[in-house]
């Protein structure tokens, strides 16, 4: 399965409008909020178009004293009402409305000042940090306003939760698309990584979709609405507005170029993230193994070389973040310092006031910023595209799909049979060769044999965790490649090798497979398995919580609990891979004897090395390097001068003696 992990580090320009695209998908159950969010950027917006005109008025008609009415260049019409009201007041009385006009900004919008750089805005972060993962988890619950004041209050709050529910929703499906993956899909690689998908690289849609939703429509939007101001204002001014287009093009030009680069460093710190949490993750796992053998100073030392690395990563990538603001500032600065030439020349031609120029000045910063938002917008998404294309590319690994045409299944009546079956792994390995057999209800199907032989191979065929390369697996006759899935696996129970519980009490674990067991059924389960007695030990009882991974319990009390598990499920179909590795003599055969019983309505298939669990099995399979080589029952292989079986039993019980 490594291989399919193995997606390219790198993507092209045309990919990566297409994770873009796709990402669109994503915002469709959260369109109308998305649009309440436009509306309030806009509102936000809004007050900029007016906010340099309190400077203005300061300077022309408080300190330099020119009478309102009299200045060079009209007050435009949206706010000349307001002008007219000021007109036969002093100077201090103008002063003070003003600075009454500010505190009302402040209060409704934390807006004070020429626009752009004084501006306000309420922004929140949940987590402060620089890594690939801090930064990612902020994005996740990330909320932030153009404005601030009450205003700002109101679209911080929504914005945050408009973030958490998009990365919610999207994070939830690839959740569901990973269960949905085979069972052995994550067998040669680590989890870790995809624990880093799921949390960390699932935020990279909040920052694609803000900026190519808002960000255009906002900033284009606003750019076309000074420009309707300045037109009023100054009339036409190409100067300034060429000035402004030409750092659009400066932005464009001298970034696009980094667009690749920023790809790959995006890719390379995410997937240094997903490495150090992988690391975490298998160390935490084998906490136990690690002490017992003294392996604590390699894995701390492991753990910090990808640690730093993660860091090291992300700060490649900052660095080229700011070599590409570098390029194309220097350039924009230059053609903004023309920009700032030209209107001082027209203060000092007598062309303008001085309060014109800090209102000409202050829209020029405004327009610029709005169109450098658009104009990189491009580079911008680079970063966040990594993330997309490591999601997608999970939720793109072929699932565990019914066939078109699958069809329901009926309750298991007499028999499952495995006929000239062969299994390949996907690099061309063959696990298995020309198995056949019937294991019919009623009676215990044993397979044994040396590590590696293939037994759980095998079993997995039965409840199609793995598919048969050629032959087929039929229930009552029926080819299970043609059944639904879920038909399929309603009718299975099985107890791995590795026992499995979850962070829950102890009876919802044994009611996982079947929720509305009663309670006389689950402990009757737990009676068989030999979980009753220690079970009833416990200060809570069955409502005990078991930790993660039950690791309040001993290997045989985890096991019991499995087998109970299994065992309540009360499905047609009972698989025991080595139930008994873990247990005493005496609860042994007190199992033994409980799948005897259990037998009796059932098909029963127990993994085994240790005989005396397989010794009243009324049919023993011996596989060897995949194939089932001898057959029969426990006597009937003993009776075998050179037998495989026989050389396995001479070898255990000489080994014991």
């Amino acid at each position: 399965m490594r291989e399919q992990f193995e997606e390219a580090e790198d993507i092209g320009n045309a990919q990566t409008l297409a994770l873009l695209g796709r990402a669109f998908r994503y915002v469709a159950p959260l369109k109308g909020r998305f649009a309440a969010k436009f509306v309030l950027l806009m509102v936000s917006l809004l007050p900029l178009l007016v906010l340099p005109f309190p400077v203005k008025i300061v300077i022309d008609h408080v300190i330099t004293g020119i009478p309102i009415g009299e200045q060079p260049i009209p007050y435009p019409a949206l706010i000349q009402p307001l002008i007219d009201l000021l007109a036969d007041l002093s100077r201090l009385e103008i002063l003070l409305w003003t600075i009454g006009a500010q505190l009302a900004l402040v209060f409704l919008i934390g807006a004070v000042g020429t626009g752009g750089g004084e501006r306000d805005q309420a922004d929140a972060w949940l987590a402060s940090g620089h890594d690939q993962a801090t930064n990612t988890e902020n994005a996740a619950n990330a909320g932030f306003s153009m404005a601030s004041g009450i205003l700002g209050l109101f679209d911080l709050r929504f914005t945050i939760r408009l973030t958490q529910a998009l990365n919610h929703h999207y994070r939830s499906l690839l959740f569901d698309r990973i269960q949905s993956l085979p069972m052995t899909a994550f067998d040669d690689e680590r989890i870790g990584d995809a624990v880093y998908r799921v949390m960390y690289d699932t935020p990279a849609i909040t920052n694609s979709i803000y900026r190519i939703v808002l960000t255009p429509l906002a900033s284009v939007l606003f750019a076309l609405l000074v420009l309707w101001v300045l037109q009023m204002q100054f009339g036409e001014h190409p100067v300034i507005v060429g000035s402004a287009l030409g750092i659009l093009l400066v932005v464009l030009l001298f970034t696009l170029p980094f667009s690749a680069a920023l790809r790959k460093r995006s890719a390379r710190s995410r997937k240094a993230g997903a490495t150090t949490t992988s690391t975490l993750e298998e160390g935490l796992s084998n906490m136990l193994a690690v002490q017992s053998l003294g392996g604590e100073e390699r894995e701390r030392q492991r753990f910090d070389r990808d640690s730093w690395e993660s860091f090291t990563r992300h700060r490649r990538q900052m660095a080229m973040g700011m070599i590409v603001a570098v390029t194309a500032g220097i350039p924009g600065v230059l053609v903004g310092a023309y920009a700032f030439e030209y209107i001082a020349g027209l203060v000092i031609d007598g062309r303008i006031t001085a309060g014109d120029f800090s209102l000409l000045f202050s829209y020029f910063l405004i327009f610029v910023f709005a169109l450098v938002d658009a104009g990189a917008l491009w580079i911008r998404v680079q970063e966040t595209a990594m993330g997309l294309h490591r999601v997608f590319f999970l939720m793109d690994l072929p699932n565990e799909a019914d066939p078109p045409d699958a069809v329901a299944l009926a309750p298991l009546r007499s028999a499952v049979e495995i006929e000239g079956v062969d299994v390949h792994y996907p690099d061309g390995t063959q696990a298995l060769t020309d198995i056949s057999l019937v294991a019919k209800v009623g009676e215990i199907t044993a397979l044994a044999g040396p590590a590696g032989a293939g037994k759980t191979t095998l079993a997995y065929l039965i409840p199609r965790f793995l598919r048969p390369s050629q032959g087929q697996v039929r229930y009552d006759g029926q080819d299970i490649a043609e059944v639904q899935r879920d038909a399929i696996r309603s009718q299975v129970a099985f107890v791995f090798q590795e026992t499995v519980l979850f962070d829950a009490t102890i009876e919802a674990n044994i009611r996982l497979g079947r929720p509305d067991a009663s309670e006389t059924e689950v402990r009757r389960a737990a009676q068989i398995a030999g979980a009753d007695a220690f079970v009833r030990e416990l200060p809570q009882g069955y409502q005990t919580p078991l930790g993660r991974g039950g690791g309040k319990l001993s290997v045989g009390q985890r096991q019991r609990l499995a087998i109970a598990r299994a065992l309540v499920r009360d499905a047609p179909i009972l698989i025991l891979d080595e139930p008994t590795s873990a247990l005493d003599p005496e609860t042994e055969q007190a199992l033994v004897r409980a799948l005897r019983e259990a037998s009796r309505d059932r098909v029963v298939v127990v993994i085994a090395h240790r005989l005396s669990t397989i010794r009243d099995a009324d049919q023993i399979l011996f596989l060897e390097s995949g194939r089932i080589i001898e057959r029969g029952t426990h006597a009937e292989l003993l009776q075998q001068p050179d037998g495989h079986f026989r050389r396995f039993v001479e070898l255990q019980t000489r080994g014991a003696a």
